[in-house]
């Protein structure tokens, strides 16, 4: 992870820019006493009239230089504070992009949406406007009292140690807002989950009446983040009076203890006026010092929460001298392969097939038998626990990832379509490789041209979030036509056709017997997907229970046989017996 200062280092520059002018328009701004108490002791005491119109001018220059640095002072601050926000969340971004699939498998999307959005704004935050006050504050500090001893060290003391007791106070509140904030920023990831959830699964929730049952649990989570932000309220409003009353405070007390000093003759009157004119000019800082308080140690807590992805490592990683292959033909080959998660019971054990290139590998199996897990293996989603696997003679953790992956065209289970057009959606990741012909032939092949084209925009018709508006077989076919328009060596369905009428997969099994050179796997439930490929292995708690092609594990009379009973019934079985009669 890169260090916060590692970014304001690569602007150190602008920085630099910013806080010099900065230093300039403060410097400016503390120099309007020093005109004060010379219109005082000078033009008012003194009678020096021909002063007054050179000591306005000069109050003049300064309001307008003021003005000017002041402008440069905040809008470099703004530019760094969003370029800065923007490189961050970018690098997140890319970080969490690069993480394994075992990460996500663990962290809920809602929590990962507060810390690349919540929390980046809130350093944005700190790094702009409020890194920028803090500065000020400092810098303002300084020169105030700068002046203030300059003009009178005795009377200095005292906003000295106002400052002081200010400052302890802002420390005592940083520390206890901080594991306030720590708190609110983990309840707001629980908060944003839930939302999500419920937005993104609205429809089931309405399919099963749980909508009072989703209210209170999102009330639940609200009411516990309303209880948070109290108790920060509550620490901010327990301390804040002390600045407020620091502050109205101390230019009385300079007034008084400077008018004895008048009136002693220890002190002009417009020194006087100056020095609670510096005290008028130091309540600020003061009262700032609270709420800055309470927004810095905001953005330290969203920091801390950021470390915490940046100590996650990817757990899949390309050796330092990966194989790169001329060209994948697309043999693979499981050896022995086990996989199980930490210390649970094996998913998969001890399976092993080999699928020459261009061959069809029928998988089947019950839900939960690891017939899925097979194909998150060989794009190393994950990697094995014993054995290992190999495409064309080389171990798949031998090889780029992005070789790897760009080799295999999947069709998950889960269709997953993105809020864009039919089109977008089936060049997804090819779509400066893919055109609009190799969509349409794609479009044919997998049936989504006789929906597509009936639209009114056809192919460039935009589609809601996750495929709104589409039925189940309509996104599936989409998935189907995103895998063939990529033309790789490998083709993997995963379940891809069990929202499918039996016309429409007859179809679609086809155009697959037309793909001749590229290897096939085929997860399916139903019979009819698998019935023709070179190899059918069946699975039963993550072992290969029974192999063979179609007719000979119909003569086995096992799992197969079972599953073919029960999707075409003893009457079809009893005709194709009476046929090879």
């Amino acid at each position: 992870m890169k260090k916060i200062s590692s970014y304001i280092y690569e602007h150190r520059f602008r920085y630099l820019l910013a806080i010099v002018s900065m230093i300039i328009a403060v410097t400016l701004d503390l120099m309007s006493p020093q005109f004060t108490r010379h219109i005082i002791d000078d033009v008012i005491v003194g009678g020096q009239i021909s002063k007054l119109k050179y000591l306005l001018l000069g109050i003049f220059a300064i309001g307008v230089g003021r003005c000017i640095f002041q402008y440069i002072k905040e809008y470099t601050f703004d530019c760094l504070g969003s370029d800065i926000a923007s490189s961050m969340r970018k690098d997140l971004f890319i970080h969490t992009q690069n993480l394994s699939e075992d990460f996500f498998d663990r962290t809920d999307t809602g929590e990962l949406m507060s810390r690349i959005k919540d929390d980046i704004d809130k350093i944005w935050d700190g790094l702009s406007y409020v890194s920028m006050l803090l500065i000020e504050v400092v810098i303002h500090t300084t020169i105030v009292l700068f002046c203030m001893y300059k003009t009178n060290a005795k009377l200095a003391i005292i906003p000295t140690i106002a400052m002081a007791f200010c400052g302890c106070i802002a420390i005592i509140m940083e520390r206890k807002l901080g594991a306030v904030y720590e708190e609110i920023s983990e309840e707001n990831a629980e908060l944003n989950t839930v939302a999500e959830e419920n937005l993104a699964g609205v429809r089931t929730v309405k399919a099963f009446a749980r909508e009072k049952y989703e209210i209170k649990k999102f009330l639940s989570h609200n009411n516990r983040y309303y209880e948070l932000n109290m108790k920060q309220s509550k620490v901010f409003v327990k301390y804040y009076p002390y600045f407020s009353v620091v502050t109205k405070i101390l230019p009385l007390l300079t007034l008084l203890v400077g008018g004895k000093f008048a009136i002693d003759g220890n002190l002009s009157l417009g020194s006087l006026g100056a020095m609670v004119e510096y005290s008028n000019n130091i309540v600020w800082p003061m009262e700032m010092l609270g709420w800055l308080t309470n927004s810095f140690s905001s953005a330290i807590a969203s920091n801390r929460k950021i470390k915490k992805i940046y100590k996650e490592k990817p757990t899949i990683k390309e050796i330092d001298n990966p194989v790169i292959l001329d060209e994948v033909e697309g043999d693979i080959t499981f050896e022995h392969v086990s996989y199980a998660k930490e210390d649970r019971q094996p998913i998969l054990e001890d399976v092993s097939f080999n699928l020459e290139a261009g061959k069809t590998l029928g998988i089947m199996g019950e839900t939960g038998s690891g017939k899925t897990t097979i194909i998150n293996l060989l794009s190393r989603f994950y990697d094995v626990t014993d054995g290992c696997i190999k495409i064309d003679g080389v171990d798949v953790r031998e090889l780029t990832l992005k070789q790897l992956r760009e080799s295999i065209a999947v069709v998950m289970q889960d269709v997953f379509l993105f809020s864009d057009t039919i089109s977008e959606n089936i060049k997804l990741g090819m779509k400066n490789e893919i055109g609009d012909n190799e969509v349409r032939k794609a479009s044919k092949n997998a049936q989504v041209s006789e929906f597509a084209e009936r639209m009114e925009q056809q192919y460039d018709t935009v589609i809601g979030e996750r495929g709104v508006g589409l039925s189940g077989g309509q996104k599936q076919r989409i998935s189907i036509a995103r895998a063939f328009a990529k033309h790789k060596p490998i083709l993997v369905l995963d379940d891809s056709t069990s929202a499918l009428d039996m016309e429409t997969e007859q179809q679609i099994q086809k155009v697959l017997e037309q793909f001749k050179g590229m290897t096939k796997i085929i997860i399916a439930h139903r019979i009819s997907a698998v019935r023709n490929a070179d190899e059918i292995i069946v699975l039963e708690e993550g072992k290969v229970k029974e192999r063979g092609i179609h007719e000979e594990l119909m003569k086995k009379h096992g799992l197969y046989y079972e599953t073919y009973l029960s999707q075409y019934g003893d009457v079809e079985l009893e005709n194709q017996t009476g046929r090879e009669e």
